[in-house]
C-alpha cells in the first residue's frame, strides 16, 4: 500500500469513529430506560452493528477500511502491510474508538442518566460475558475473530481468475463484510457479546470510565484483557491460516 501514513490515520479515525458511534448506538437504543427501541433485541443489535461497520467501511476507503486491530493484524501477518503501517492504524483506530464513544454519549446522555442498572450503561459501551468464565470466554473470542479476519482476508483475494489479478481488500466493498459482522453477531455473539475487536471494546470501556454517568458503577476492568486478547490471537491465526486454506488466484 503506497497511501500516505497521514492518509491512513485520518481515515481510519473517521471509519473507526462512525463504526463506535452506530454501534454503541444501536445498543444504547436497544436497552437503555426510555429509549424509543427498548427491547429491540438481539437481532436489531446485530443488523446495527452491521449497518455500522457498512458505514464506517465506507468513509474509510481511503485506507482500506481495517477499523480494527484484528484485522490489521491479520493482514500484518500475511505481509499485506509494514509494521510502521500497523502502528498508524492501531493508533487511529482507538483515537476513532474514543471519539464514537464519546458521540454515543451525547447522543443518549439523558438515557444513560435514567437508567437504574449500571449493566445496561457498561454494556452501551463494552462487552461483558454471559457465563463469566475467563478461559472460554478468551476461546470463543478467539473463534469469532478468526472468522472475521480469514473470511475478510478471503474477500480481498477474491479476484479476476483469468489474469491472476486478486482483488484486494480495498476492493472488497461494504457490503460483504457488514453482512459478514451481522452472521458472527447471531451465530458466535452469544456467549461474549462479540467484541471482535480490541479497539471497538477498549476505547469505548476508557470513555465509560471518564465519563461523567450518572451511578456508571464499574467498568469491569478485570474482564478487558479479553476482548483484547482473544481478537489479536484470532487475527494473528486467520493471517497464518490464509497462506495455507486462502491461495491467491
Amino acid at each position: 500500500m503506497d497511501t500516505p501514513l497521514a492518509t491512513i490515520f485520518l481515515s481510519e479515525v473517521v471509519g473507526t469513529a462512525m463504526l463506535l458511534l452506530l454501534g454503541g448506538g444501536v445498543v444504547a437504543t436497544a436497552i437503555l430506560a426510555k429509549s424509543k427501541g427498548l427491547g429491540g433485541g438481539w437481532l436489531l443489535i446485530n443488523f446495527g452493528w452491521g449497518l455500522a461497520v457498512f458505514a464506517g467501511v465506507t468513509v474509510s476507503y481511503s485506507s482500506g477500511a481495517h477499523l480494527n486491530p484484528a484485522v490489521t493484524i491479520g493482514l500484518l501477518t500475511t505481509g499485506d502491510i509494514t509494521f510502521v503501517q500497523a502502528l498508524v492504524y492501531w493508533g487511529a483506530q482507538m483515537v476513532g474508538a474514543l471519539i464514537g464513544a464519546f458521540f454515543v454519549w451525547l447522543a443518549f446522555k439523558q438515557h444513560l442518566d435514567a437508567e437504574e442498572d449500571a449493566g445496561a450503561k457498561l454494556g452501551v459501551f463494552a462487552t461483558g460475558p454471559a457465563i463469566r468464565n475467563y478461559g472460554w470466554n478468551l476461546v470463543t473470542e478467539i473463534i469469532a475473530t478468526f472468522v472475521l479476519v480469514f473470511v475478510v482476508i478471503g474477500f480481498g483475494r477474491v479476484g479476476d481468475a483469468e489474469v491472476g489479478t486478486p482483488a484486494g481488500l480495498a476492493a472488497l466493498g461494504a457490503v460483504p463484510v457488514a453482512l459478514l459482522v451481522v452472521g458472527i453477531g447471531a451465530s458466535l455473539g452469544g456467549p461474549t457479546g462479540y467484541a471482535i475487536n480490541p479497539a471497538r471494546d477498549l476505547g469505548p470501556r476508557i470513555m465509560h470510565a471518564l465519563l461523567p454517568i450518572k451511578g456508571k458503577g464499574s467498568s469491569d476492568w478485570s474482564y478487558a484483557w479479553v476482548p483484547i486478547v482473544g481478537p489479536l490471537v484470532g487475527g494473528v491465526l486467520a493471517g497464518a491460516a490464509s497462506g495455507l486454506l486462502l491461495p491467491i488466484m
